[in-house]
């Protein structure tokens, strides 16, 4: 598994996924996980992976999330989430996020289809900078 060096991001970049990373730790998101995958793939530069414990917990998750980015002023392709998936997902271009309950997270398995994907250390985007 290889660890992304965070100082080569661009500062938006950068400021995007700490708090995007940081809102959901907030709100308790569980298994949170960021995955460089700009080499792998054409459509993102980057998955947020988290993991709620209920559809209610999800919901919130994916509000907290969608109101991060709006927040920060980044424009959204859409976002998806059918009431009862279990999965939904926001696409905001260089960042996809992807919010599970623990059963369609197991069943999906994008931590281990995007394995050769390199990973950020989200503990580093929860620091706190003095």
């Amino acid at each position: 598994m290889d660890y992304m060096d965070l100082t080569d991001l661009p500062q938006e970049t950068h400021s995007l996924l700490k708090s995007v990373v940081r809102a959901l730790d907030d709100r308790k998101a569980e298994d949170l996980k960021v995955l460089y995958v700009g080499e792998l793939s054409s459509i993102t530069d980057f998955f947020i992976l988290a993991s709620g414990n209920s559809e209610p917990h999800l919901r919130a998750l994916l509000s907290t999330a969608s109101r991060e980015l709006k927040d920060l002023k980044v424009r959204t392709v859409g976002s998806d989430s059918s009431a009862g998936s279990g999965w939904a997902v926001i696409d905001a271009f260089d960042v996809m996020i992807h919010l599970f309950l623990d059963e369609q997270r197991d069943f999906y398995q994008l931590d281990e289809l995007w394995k050769d994907a390199s990973v950020v250390d989200s503990q580093s985007l929860l620091a706190v900078e003095v």
